[in-house]
């Protein structure tokens, strides 16, 4: 299949694609089997180390309540984040220079300080001078730690998003009599959506992800810290690493799975063309068209 950026393969690009795509596979069993052998060397393939993840109780003592805490702060971390970053991603955009200045240097000032760091700085700022509990105290500083980091980065993403739309797109709202919180609401934001949605479902996932540095460094009881437990009951290390990496990629392929549902449904909807389109076709709108599609209120349309 030929686009843009390439040209269909030929017979010797094909035949090339099929060695490589074979060199690849030999070189990725023999890694796999490397592993298998020296994992097989330590006795880690005893039945004995994997047999307590086929009983309940370490489900329903150890990985299922840490995954619930993991899901628990993911969560609240993207409730929060995502309108936050919004709210900062447009306000960068502003014809107001001290609206630009103020969220540029806070988002600036988020993104350039570590996640964890945040975590620690939060975690020790509850506790000195709040009265969250210490039961609690972790999930809020995990939390905070996550919003304050992740809400930066996604500015940046709703910046970037905005901006790649055709000039076009905000030239013809102007022109039917749109203003700019109406052009952003009605016309750019919807458009920006679709093509922001692999880079926001990235961040999503890194958020799910570092819910673990929580429990690594304040104690916070997420998957990973539960698996030290379990692994300390039941001395079984390398094989609780593994289960959780894998609770880890099934959790994460979920998200993604359903972001691209979503990123195809948003494709076909009408309010969401923008990012489709290319320059040619923006230009070829008809101002009947574009006055008729919004000055009418009926749900949107054309653009």
């Amino acid at each position: 299949m030929s686009s843009v950026l390439y040209d269909t393969p030929g017979p010797r690009a094909k035949r090339r694609n099929v060695l490589f795509s074979a060199l690849f596979t030999v070189l990725l069993a023999l890694l796999l089997w490397w592993v298998w052998q020296k994992m097989d060397d330590k006795n880690q393939l005893d039945s004995a180390l994997w047999k307590p993840f086929a009983q309940s109780e370490a489900w329903t003592t150890y990985l299922l309540p840490g995954l619930a805490n993991t899901l628990k702060a993911a969560a609240l971390a993207m409730v929060i984040a995502l309108p936050l970053g919004a709210v900062f991603g447009i306000a960068r955009l502003s014809d107001h220079r001290w609206v630009r200045g103020v969220s540029g240097t806070v988002v600036e000032f988020f993104r350039a300080i570590p996640v964890l760091l945040l975590m620690l700085f939060a975690n020790e700022f509850y506790s000195r001078y709040t009265d969250v509990s210490s039961d609690d105290r972790p999930l809020y500083a995990v939390v905070t730690g996550l919003v304050l980091y992740n809400a930066a980065v996604l500015a940046e993403v709703v910046r970037a998003g905005i901006l790649s739309l055709p000039r076009g797109q905000t030239e013809a709202a102007y022109a039917i009599g749109l203003r700019k919180g109406q052009t952003m609401s009605s016309i750019l934001l919807p458009q920006a959506v679709t093509a922001m949605l692999p880079a926001i479902v990235s961040q999503l996932v890194v958020i799910v992800k570092d819910t673990a540095l929580g429990g690594v460094m304040i104690g916070f009881t997420e998957l990973l810290n539960s698996r030290g437990t379990l692994a300390a009951n039941y001395a079984n290390v390398i094989p609780s690493f593994i289960v959780v990496a894998i609770m880890f990629i099934v959790l994460n392929f979920i998200l993604t799975s359903f972001a691209s549902w979503l990123e195809k449904r948003l494709r076909r909807s009408k309010r969401s063309t923008g990012a489709v389109l290319g320059v040619e076709k923006v230009d070829d709108l008809n101002a009947a068209e574009v006055g008729g599609s919004y000055g009418a209120g009926a749900g949107g349309g054309g653009i």
